[in-house]
């Protein structure tokens, strides 16, 4: 009996004198005929897609006069290779849509259209510059590149031609990457409004940066950047997004540094060379920070710093900049006063309020009074950090107290742990060490760098003799040791951490050491820093800590402190900055019950959020529209948006694993020469998983026999397919994980 299911496909026959037609992927619905901006994928090795993850932007050809054929074009046709070789191939329900190109010089572009390839910078008066303030026309022309639009579906295709289906879904924050809607045209800003686009800052704590924009001036308030959290895995930082900026260098006048913490001053070795490298302004020892800190990156080009004072008034293109000092954790911290024809648009930095008792200081009022008493503020942005807790924070006078009655009162050595930028107390506990005869050990790069740097700039007063190494610790008595040391936070490789570890080479523990944890718990450190505390008690030191003594203040103003400094300055329009959505909404209602501000005079932001305050003054609004928002990361000595497929695959790997099948085939007839090789990493102990490793080999055995039965030649692509899905549904089974299956496939 004939069975034709057995016959040879004619199609793998070679001597049948026709070419091989492509193999479709019939698991994917084929487009109908007449739409041409459809790819369909097929299994043709000459059209294999090739992964990218390198970062820059693929191009599509979209020949649109092409007819639908039976057959499809050539796989250089449809796909061209990248500069790296890699090949994209649009998943289902993917769009198009086409930019309109003005006949231009090459590189020149309007603004708000993003090149598909960013073109290289060009030195002034070379061919294809624009001049700052050139208006360039964008008439319609004849549509020649395809981008594709955020929220499409796009499959990766992997360097064996598979596409990336592994691994569960990215989190939500990371969708924001493939999401963000960086399409967004935004309507040129009227000549009676005033444009404000906080650029990170405003859904969490981290990343500062505030753009103000008036006619053609903008100027930029703080550059920061944000740590890396559970949703980034493998980040060293997440920064602002600036390619709003970056369209505009032109009228980027200035960028204006409140202050020296690094949620503030941090992006500015990454983010200065893309938006032109305008003039910063700042306070001396906010500066010198900087300075210290572009030290670690010679390769970009040197900053043009002005030093300004909280009495001054500079005049930044055509508006005119004021300043006050404002109460924080480290000297030199201000505010912001931008002069425009309608009012003043204040940003008060991070900020607290100096008090006794719940009462300012005299300092406190004199300085706000100075500042506000005759100013017509239209618009207040201020710091939403701790506004939820009632009441008065504890003043730092109160902590540098309780701190000088340690210093004097130790029988042992006494360890105090704190965060670097905490200048003000550490200053004062070098201070105190010196006034009661005790010498002082720094533990910490960052710690023995931020105090050369007050010694330099004059801010530490204390004797020579004082500060000793950990060398010449064994030359005193322990009870006049004090140590300054970081990783208050339980850092893995902070020198605090080190000792409770026993790693470290000089500092070893006993039951007459005292150790003061001078910091609160930053939210996600919780189980790092229990895990320090329980470390150090099993060396027998004595632990003191925030909710046990009045050891440590917070930078940032509790409710009541923010109710007096809304009262003090009286804005028409309040926009809350530095935090958490939750955050920035009790500070709106903050900011109503002080001044009596209605709804429509509040805005709520988001990053990127474009706030206008129109018609002169009269109104604040939130547009639709967004500035582009998607994560800037930076990912080694890679500085942009990493592609989500980057992060999707790192989360795989460290919650499932990965799984590498290695095989050889025969070409001649399709079977394995021998029983495939497995590696797995993070998945299973393959010694105590034997059983489920020889249902798999015959899983893999009998999958190969079905993908190559016919083919001749073999379409190895195919087969790696093949073996991927059936392999991840037998383990998904099996085990209830997703490993990354990875298929190494050889013929011979």
């Amino acid at each position: 009996m004939n069975n034709d299911n057995n016959k040879p496909n004619p199609q793998f026959n070679r001597n049948n004198g026709n070419p091989p037609r492509p193999r479709f992927d019939f698991r994917r619905r084929p487009n109908p005929p007449h739409n041409p901006t459809r790819i369909l994928r097929t299994e043709n090795k000459e059209l294999g897609a090739r992964r990218k993850d390198e970062g820059g932007t693929p191009q599509f050809n979209t020949n649109t006069s092409r007819p639908a054929t039976s057959a499809l074009p050539s796989s250089s046709s449809l796909l061209p290779a990248s500069s790296n070789g890699h090949r994209i191939v649009m998943g289902r329900g993917a769009r198009k849509r086409f930019e309109t190109r003005p006949n231009l010089p090459s590189g020149i572009r309007p603004v708000g259209v993003r090149p598909m390839n960013p073109p290289a910078v060009r030195p002034v008066g070379a061919p294809g510059h624009v001049a700052s303030g050139q208006v360039v026309s964008a008439a319609r022309v004849e549509p020649k590149h395809a981008a594709h639009i955020a929220g499409a579906r796009m499959d990766v295709i992997r360097k064996e031609g598979r596409p990336m289906k592994r691994g569960r879904p990215a989190p939500t924050r990371m969708t924001a990457v493939a999401n963000a809607k960086d399409g967004d045209v935004i309507p040129a800003l009227a000549a009676d409004s005033i444009r404000i686009i906080p650029l990170g800052g405003v859904e969490e704590i981290g990343r500062n940066m505030t753009a103000i924009e008036f006619g053609d001036d903008i100027i930029i308030i703080d550059c920061g950047f944000q740590f890396k959290d559970e949703n980034t895995p493998g980040i060293d930082y997440i920064l602002p997004n600036t390619k709003y900026l970056e369209e505009r260098q032109h009228k980027i006048r200035a960028l204006i540094v409140t202050h020296g913490h690094l949620d503030h001053t941090g992006g500015i070795p990454y983010i200065m060379p893309r938006i032109g490298n305008p003039p910063i302004y700042t306070r001396l020892l906010t500066s010198v920070l900087i300075q210290k800190r572009q030290e670690e990156f010679p390769h970009i080009p040197k900053l043009s710093m002005t030093l300004v004072e909280q009495n001054q008034t500079v005049t930044i293109g055509k508006l005119k900049v004021k300043f006050f000092s404002v109460t924080h954790t480290i000297p030199d911290a201000m505010g912001v006063i931008i002069e425009t024809p309608y009012g003043s648009i204040v940003h008060t930095g991070d900020l607290k309020m100096d008090h006794m008792d719940g009462v300012p200081t005299d300092e406190e009022v004199a300085e706000y009074t100075r500042a506000f008493k005759n100013e017509k503020v239209l618009m207040l942005m201020a710091d939403s950090t701790n506004v939820e807790i009632p009441g008065f924070s504890v003043p730092e006078k109160t902590v540098h107290k309780n701190l000088e009655e340690y210093i004097k009162n130790s029988t042992g050595r006494l360890i105090i742990a704190t965060f670097s930028s905490l200048l003000e107390r550490l200053l004062k506990m070098t201070e105190f060490a010196e006034k009661y005869g005790k010498k002082v050990v720094i533990e910490g790069r960052s710690l023995k760098s931020n105090i050369e740097i007050c010694k330099h700039l004059g801010l530490l007063h204390v004797k020579n003799g004082t500060i000793i190494s950990n060398d010449d610790m064994d030359n005193y008595p322990p009870d006049r040791i004090v140590i300054l040391a970081t990783g208050a936070q339980g850092d893995e490789f902070a020198a605090l951490m080190r000792i409770s570890n026993k790693t470290h080479t000089k500092i070893r523990l006993n039951n007459r050491d005292t150790v003061i944890l001078s910091s609160s718990v930053i939210p996600g450190n919780e189980r790092a820093v229990q895990k320090l505390k329980d470390n150090l008690s099993r060396q027998g030191a004595r632990i003191i800590h925030y909710r046990t003594a009045e050891v440590h203040s917070t930078g940032h103003a509790y409710r009541d402190e923010t109710l007096w400094i809304h009262r003090q300055i009286r804005p028409k329009f309040f926009m809350p900055v530095h935090g958490y959505h939750y955050m920035l909404r009790v500070h709106a209602d903050v900011a109503k019950e002080a001044n009596g501000l209605k709804e429509e005079d509040v805005v709520i932001p988001d990053n990127s959020s474009v706030v206008e305050i129109q018609n002169g003054g009269a109104k604040i609004v939130k547009l639709r529209e967004k500035a582009p928002s998607g994560l800037m990361l930076v990912d080694g000595f890679s500085v942009g948006d990493v592609q989500d497929v980057v992060i999707r695959d790192r989360q795989a790997l460290a919650q499932d694993g990965i799984f590498i099948v290695f095989g050889i085939i025969n070409a001649s007839n399709g079977h394995l020469k021998k029983s495939p090789d497995i590696i797995s990493r993070g998945f299973v102990y393959l010694r105590e998983s034997q059983e489920l490793l020889h249902k798999v080999r015959l899983l893999i055995k009998d999958t190969v026999e079905k993908a190559t039965r016919g083919q001749n030649p073999i379409n190895v692509d195919f087969v790696k397919d093949s073996i991927t899905d059936e392999v991840s549904k037998f383990l998904l089974q099996k085990t209830a994980k997703r490993p990354m299956v990875i298929p190494v496939i050889l013929t011979i």
